[in-house]
């Protein structure tokens, strides 16, 4: 069968987007999720309908409107309808504590909300109303509420809570007409989404992203997968992150592939979904590919649809993706700052090369390695900071401080990642640099002595910290994960150690854990900065 190339659209504006591929790929399926099924054509119109309910209620170009859901068709048009009247989507963490929840809502001047009542153990309704009564949320003026429990919204227009059903059927107080004004009047340069990062500090930032390099970058990322109109793609990943709403659905949506929505992972459910909807990319992370590999249904699926995709992790947990199927995977590297990727790997490399390297930077992208100490640009093949330039977010909202100190005075975004440059332009990533540790006036890179204790037979997966020392400042301390049904001796690891490494790379402790023990995030990245707990 001959290949099916994209076309590259023409649009700059997410919004005039929905309306060009709907043009160009019409009755195509672009979007699946449990029972539903919409091509091209039905998610424009959908999303027509959504953009009309928000204007009826009120909703104007540049107004912050909040999307708290699970992985559903109406996260999807919800956002693409925001971007139809110009309004900014702000992707609220469907996992966040109240908290953190009411932090969100108030620091973004969310205008409106669109959410699910209830998802996992999560009542949003109740959450939402605690935190009116609290008075905390000034600019919220409604609040529009999916749910699968017809419980206690309010079917009532002018309440401040009103039922799904009922929202969209004001669509029809707005005109056609009126809808195809606000969608030609949105400009490249305005803001798409709000995103806020998952906040390793005290509070997490808002990052504005712009509509224009939404659809740039995401471009560009696929085609370093080399993405057609005949790929489909399984996603389990959260649309509220940026890898799934900056990343892996515009890249498809960009295409004029499949998205295939998983509502939250489940291996088995994931393997299912693959093998019946014949999904050729995967966005994953890596403890969803672990279960997935291990997962004792899996050797009876036929998961041979699998090509091609995105994951971040080491060599072996890139392999989980190979192992599935996904021969061509990529391996990636970016912020949500960067949209998601700012380089990829080009997925018809040598493995080999995937395995190690994130792959050149992105069309329009600059990458540059800098020395901390000296401020100076760095040779091929030496470690210092990543430094990025090229389609970057817009600013952190109500930050001007924070937005201009991440910039160097060549305007080079400090990524706080540490990595070097080959000969051929290409990035390995070598860890963040707040996991730089100093032992005896020396600064040792931890990831690199993980990749050497993982070269090890009886190793899985190593990671290595800092702790404190009275005598080097700082000393190494190795966490081995061995692999399935072997086991690991620390003193023959500690010879293994002497003879690969320089010794003061050498780790003055080793502890042997399970994967149950890893401290992760929601998104399924290990804390390694956290692993000092399981030394308490």
């Amino acid at each position: 069968m001959k290949k099916m190339n994209s076309i590259k659209p023409k649009s700059t504006t997410v919004a005039a987007l929905v309306r060009e591929q709907a043009s160009v790929y019409g009755k195509a399926e672009a979007v699946v999720a449990a029972d539903k099924r919409l091509s091209y054509i039905e998610l424009y119109e959908q999303s027509r309908v959504v953009a009309k309910s928000l204007t009826a209620y009120g909703v104007k170009p540049k107004d912050h409107v909040a999307i708290l859901m699970s992985n559903r068709i109406e996260w999807i048009t919800t956002f693409l309808g925001l971007q139809l009247i110009g309004a900014t989507a702000v992707a609220i963490n469907t996992w966040s504590s109240p908290r953190e929840l009411a932090y969100t809502l108030e620091h973004s001047d969310v205008k409106f909300l669109l959410a699910v009542e209830s998802f996992k153990k999560s009542h949003y309704f109740n959450l939402v109303h605690e935190i009116l009564n609290n008075s905390q949320l000034p600019e919220l003026k409604g609040a529009v509420w999916l749910s699968d429990l017809n419980s206690q919204i309010i079917a009532n227009e002018n309440a401040f809570s009103v039922d799904w059903n009922l929202f969209l059927a004001s669509s029809h107080k707005i005109s056609d007409q009126t809808l195809d004004v606000l969608i030609d009047q949105v400009q490249p340069e305005d803001v798409s989404v709000l995103l806020y990062t998952s906040g390793s500090t005290a509070t997490p930032k808002g990052i504005l992203l712009q509509q224009d390099n939404w659809i740039e970058n995401s471009w560009n990322i696929g085609e370093r997968q080399h993405i057609t109109p005949k790929d489909r793609l399984w996603l389990a990943v959260s649309l509220f992150w940026s890898f799934g709403c900056v990343n892996a659905f515009p890249n498809i949506f960009s295409h004029g592939g499949c998205v295939v929505l998983q509502e939250h992972f489940d291996a088995k459910v994931a393997l299912d979904l693959i093998e019946i909807e014949k999904c050729s990319v995967i966005y994953g992370t890596p403890n969803m590919l672990q279960a997935m590999i291990e997962h004792p249904n899996r050797a009876t699926k036929d998961l041979s649809s699998l090509r091609t995709g995105a994951m971040i992790g080491t060599p072996e947990q890139i392999m989980w993706a190979v192992e599935l199927g996904a021969k061509e995977i990529c391996n990636i590297y970016g912020l949500s700052e960067t949209y998601g990727n700012c380089a990829v790997i080009d997925s018809h490399e040598d493995l080999a090369i995937r395995l190690q390297s994130v792959g050149q930077p992105l069309d329009g992208v600059e990458v540059k390695i800098y020395d901390l100490e000296t401020e100076r640009e760095l040779p091929p093949n030496e470690v210092g900071e990543i430094r990025v330039k090229g389609p970057m977010f817009l600013n952190y909202y109500k930050d001007p401080e924070k937005t201009k100190e991440s910039y160097d005075e060549n305007n080079y975004f400090k990524t706080g990642d540490l990595g070097l440059l080959d000969e051929k332009g290409r990035i390995y990533y070598k860890g963040r640099l707040k996991e730089m540790v100093k032992s005896g006036g020396i600064n040792i890179a931890p990831i690199e002595v993980e990749e050497v204790l993982m070269r090890h037979p009886k190793v899985r997966t190593a990671y290595v910290i800092g702790v404190p020392d009275k005598h080097l400042d700082e000393r190494l301390v190795a966490f081995i994960i061995p692999k399935d049904g072997k086991s690991v001796d620390v003193e023959e690891l500690k010879r293994f150690g002497k003879q690969e490494l320089a010794g003061y790379k050498n780790p003055s402790e080793f502890r042997i854990i399970s994967d149950s023990q890893l401290p992760l995030t929601t998104t399924g990245k290990i804390q390694k900065l956290k692993l000092k707990t399981l030394l308490e």
